[in-house]
């Protein structure tokens, strides 16, 4: 006797529905989810090539209502981060924060995981994703990309475009070695300010190279912080009370401090600021004393760019690889004030570190050890090479005469 095939049985009541439809030619999930506060209805269908897509699709449905999140079926990663950029990050510096972050994005994460859906995203193609870009990149920018990634998706999270962050699910990768950074020895120091000489940014270089002052605040400094006639005792100084960071603040609170200047940094300045009111009579412009001491010609302030750009003419003119950046001169600051046995605590006050074990993290490779402690280090440094210059001067004088 042959038994007739078990008919299949009917959904319950309310309960899902999956069934194929020849006229779309895939699977139906028809998910019930209640009724409306007009009382309709609520059943949304999901559409898929196997029993199997459509399930697992009626479960991420059912999870989204029960998260409260529904997120768009057409957000893309690249959504999520350029939305971050523009709503995420107001009131940052454009140029500073937000400009670094959006490079990094647009170079290293929009191309490669942008077109992504997000509600599609896994950890495995953050993973995947993360190990391509090893080979390419430091540890560093790869937690840096991590970083942009997780707190994109965690403003599409605030906005209920996402239901959950697989990014914190992932560990940035070891890449490659960084390029670790460097100090300028004596004679390569005294190089770069020679070639520097003729330029523009000789004041702002023999600033950084002598005193320690950060590149972020050399540039908004204003010569009502720059103090070279004094009385009472008193040394020329510089107060660095400012940065371009947001609002102007300096990097931490003991990043604010007033600085003695060398003989040599005083006598620069004061050549650069005659020359700077003559440039400004030229041209029509007055002078302040609020102004800032550093600027184009067009007596506009000084960016990063700038900087950057000048410095890398004046380091192939010194006869160095043009791979040296603005930023290590002050590593060369410490170098040079170590060799010369100025103690921790005391390199620790003048670059501004809140304590002595920033200095030995961030300068561990420039710093020597130290016996005596020395003042006015800087003028004992360089004037020992100025004397030296004098003295043949002097020689060549009498050999002429």
């Amino acid at each position: 006797m042959t038994e007739n095939p078990k008919r299949a049985q009917r959904a319950g009541h309310g309960a899902d529905t999956i069934y194929w439809d020849p006229a779309k030619k895939s699977y139906v999930g028809a998910v019930s989810l209640g009724y409306a506060p007009n009382g309709k209805r609520r059943r949304p269908k999901v559409y898929g090539k196997t029993k199997t897509e459509v399930r697992n699709k009626i479960r991420d449905l059912k999870k989204e209502m029960q998260t409260g999140v529904k997120a768009p079926a057409n957000y893309t990663v690249a959504d999520a981060v350029n939305d971050w950029l523009e709503r995420g990050l107001k009131g940052r510096d454009e140029k500073g924060t937000i400009g670094k972050n959006r490079s990094m994005a647009n170079k290293h994460l929009i191309p490669f995981i942008g077109k992504a859906k997000l509600k599609e995203l896994s950890a495995d193609d953050v993973d995947d994703w993360l190990d391509d870009r090893a080979e390419f990149l430091a540890t560093r920018s790869l937690r840096d990309l991590l970083a942009i990634l997780r707190r994109s998706i965690a403003h599409a999270q605030r906005r209920d475009k996402a239901a959950r962050n697989v990014a914190l699910l992932v560990t940035a990768p070891e890449g490659r070695p960084g390029r670790p950074s460097k100090a300028l020895n004596l004679e390569q120091a005294k190089a770069v300010l020679t070639a520097a000489r003729p330029s523009r940014l000789y004041a702002y270089l023999v600033l950084s190279l002598l005193s320690g002052v950060r590149t972020e605040e050399a540039r908004p400094l204003t010569w009502d912080h720059v103090f070279l006639e004094t009385t009472d005792g008193i040394p020329p100084h510089v107060a660095v009370w400012r940065s371009v960071r947001k609002h102007g603040e300096t990097k931490t609170r003991k990043s604010r401090r007033t600085i003695a200047l060398p003989k040599q940094v005083v006598e620069v300045l004061e050549e650069h600021m005659r020359w700077q009111k003559q440039e400004r009579a030229s041209r029509g412009m007055e002078w302040s004393p609020t102004g800032r001491v550093f600027t184009t010609r067009g007596g506009e302030p000084l960016d990063a760019a700038n900087v950057r750009r000048d410095f890398k003419a004046i380091v192939k003119k010194a006869g160095l690889k043009p791979e040296w950046t603005p930023r290590e001169l002050r590593h060369s600051f410490v170098s040079l004030l170590s060799d010369h046995g100025i103690p921790l605590e005391r390199i620790a006050l003048l670059v501004g570190h809140s304590s002595q074990s920033t200095t030995e993290a961030v300068y561990r490779k420039q710093l020597r050890p130290v016996i005596t402690q020395g003042a006015e280090a800087m003028d004992d440094i360089f004037a020992e090479d100025q004397e030296g210059e004098d003295t043949e001067g002097q020689e060549e004088g009498d050999a002429v005469a």
